[in-house]
């Protein structure tokens, strides 16, 4: 079952990233403003941040499985409206559902991922996470790119609502002959009242913001930095995979046991440094070679980072209140991403100056942790 999970998990951030290159020039194709074209990109995980809340409150109450199926379900459907669209203000209420649907699976997903992981294995099963999500950053925006340059965004949504829908059809039936009892749910619900007053936790919802803030830089910026030194255009897609392809290598090689010895704080600590130093290296970087370097060193930064604020979510958390937390933490990663990039864009900073910024928070918070962590 566990294999299945890590399946929804790739086709919920699959849908995430086909979107990516889409949604914004499809805005504008149906007539919407500069401004009105960004308000549909952000409004999904505007949205997406309120999923993620519910998702959380409902997977404690009432269990993981019933809030996967209805945000897989509930998903499809919403990708299906974008046939209706007719117009940039219509977009706008369909990316807002969009965004609302998604936000219930992810958290649900890894909800009942973590319950069902022994404690000693949590590392090394958040490190395999993060490859299908790693695959799905790869795969996602060039699906996306290509299929809609030979048909029309609204086919291209159709097709991942039907894979989504039977992704969910399948869930239904499968994942319920092991679903959690709801006695075993709720026996200890008080418990997250405490969720923003446990260490373990701030440092997981604080890595998971600032690995995304710097997610949003690097998504506005490396295109910007790749025409600034007159390289081909699509470079920037090919230094996206080569990120991509240096995690998933971490996630599932041998030596992602790491995740399960090392303590999660002290990789979490590493993969803020490198990340942060890669991002110093990247604006400092002029020639094709050194963005590859760059970008093989953020991936690695990036593998490091994120089965380690899975971990420390893990370690933090009881049955009773993982569910919301998991749903805390990726509004937390909405959220990141829209301010890395509205950040940089509202102080108009250029593409170096966006990471040198993005590089100097990162180590401060790998620094922070670090002397925090000996008290």
């Amino acid at each position: 079952m566990r294999i299945f999970v890590y399946i929804i998990i790739f086709f919920a951030f699959f849908d995430l990233f086909a979107q990516l290159p889409i949604i914004s020039t499809y805005a504008m194709s149906l007539g919407a403003s500069p401004f009105i074209a960004g308000l549909a990109v952000g409004m999904y995980s505007l949205s997406n941040t309120f999923g993620n809340v519910i998702s959380g409150i409902f997977s404690d109450r009432k269990g993981p499985f019933a809030v996967l199926v209805v945000g897989l379900l509930s998903t499809s459907l919403t990708l299906f409206t974008y046939s209706s669209i007719d117009g940039p203000y219509s977009l706008l209420v369909v990316r807002f559902f969009h965004g609302l649907a998604a936000g219930l699976t992810v958290p649900a997903a890894f909800t009942y991922l973590a319950n069902r992981t022994e404690s000693a294995k949590r590392g090394k099963g958040a490190a395999l996470s993060g490859a299908f999500v790693g695959l799905a950053a790869i795969l996602g925006p060039a699906y996306g790119a290509i299929y809609t340059s030979r048909n029309s965004v609204p086919e291209t949504m159709l097709l991942t609502g039907m894979l989504i829908l039977l992704i969910g059809v399948v869930a239904f039936f499968t994942l319920r002959q092991t679903v959690v009892k709801k006695e075993e749910v709720i026996k200890s619900v008080d418990s997250y009242k405490d969720v923003f007053r446990n260490s373990g936790l701030l440092r997981s919802f604080s890595g998971a913001f600032f690995l995304m803030f710097s997610q949003g830089v690097l998504a506005y910026m490396l295109p910007l930095k790749v025409e600034g030194l007159g390289l081909d255009s699509q470079l920037s897609g090919l230094l996206l995979s080569v990120f991509g392809i240096s995690a998933i290598l971490v996630f599932l090689l041998p030596v992602n046991q790491i995740f399960d010895f090392a303590r999660p704080i002290y990789t979490l600590i590493a993969g803020f440094s490198i990340m942060g130093a890669s991002l110093f290296f990247l604006s400092a970087a002029s020639v094709e070679p050194l963005l590859y370097a760059s970008m093989c060193a953020y991936g690695l930064g990036f593998a490091l980072l994120f089965p380690s604020i899975n971990s420390l979510l893990i370690d933090s958390t009881t049955l009773a209140s993982r569910g919301r937390a998991y749903g805390y933490f990726y509004a937390f990663f909405s959220i990141g991403v829209v301010a890395g990039s509205s950040t940089t864009g509202a102080f108009a900073l250029s593409p170096n100056q966006g990471f040198f910024v993005s590089g100097s928070l990162l180590l401060t918070v790998a620094l922070l942790n670090a002397v925090s962590s000996k008290k």
